[in-house]
């Protein structure tokens, strides 16, 4: 038997995307930090980037990628997210390689959106770091958290079916019927949403 020659394994560093095979990859990890800012609070928006600014420059091993802040009330809609939305487009076109936020809720909105964006970005090889959790999404724990979220995730859309389908039978138990026109086979809808007949 041959003898077995082991090649050690390289550990693939910041984000891939549009870099061409040979070329070299930055020995400093392109750092974006996002927060979600409250209109409430005057200083909100310069504690966080000071503090992020801070966080950043300290590790000699980090560049400034930008800080991404979106208002704190708009966080329950990814697409009023406008700077979220931004980080999330120059990761896609290679400008950053880790992100780091304070926390899993002020990231996204729900389990199922927080999953997707972080299966998405790791799919480019870009990291999340959560601050008060002490997670990098890249780590074994890391995926751990991906596996535990995703098992929420399927709890949260089987809970949100379940609650759908109670809602048409309490509908069907009053009598209403749920119907997508308001002409239907020679019927429509009154002013309560019960269905008639329609007159000719």
């Amino acid at each position: 038997m041959g003898k077995v020659h082991i090649i050690p394994a390289h550990q693939q560093r910041g984000n891939s995307v549009h870099r061409l095979p040979n070329e070299p990859q930055s020995e400093k990890l392109r750092v974006a930090a996002y927060c979600r800012v409250s209109t409430e609070l005057a200083n909100s928006y310069e504690t966080q980037v000071s503090h992020y600014k801070e966080l950043i420059q300290k590790d000699p091993s980090w560049e400034m990628a930008g800080i991404f802040a979106d208002d704190g009330i708009s966080g329950t809609s990814t697409k009023k997210r406008e700077q979220f939305n931004k980080m999330i487009a120059a990761c896609k076109a290679g400008k950053i390689d880790l992100i780091v936020t304070k926390s899993i809720s002020r990231f996204a909105r729900n389990t199922i959106d927080c999953l997707k964006y972080i299966r998405d970005l790791k799919a480019i090889n870009v990291a999340i770091f959560f601050e008060k959790e002490n997670i990098n999404t890249m780590d074994a724990k890391g995926e751990v958290l991906i596996t535990i979220m995703a098992s929420l995730a399927q709890q949260e859309s089987e809970s949100l079916s379940q609650n759908v389908k109670l809602g048409l039978q309490y509908r069907y138990q009053q009598g209403k019927v749920l119907i997508n026109h308001n002409h239907f086979l020679g019927y429509t809808k009154d002013k309560d949403g019960n269905l008639v007949i329609e007159p000719e």
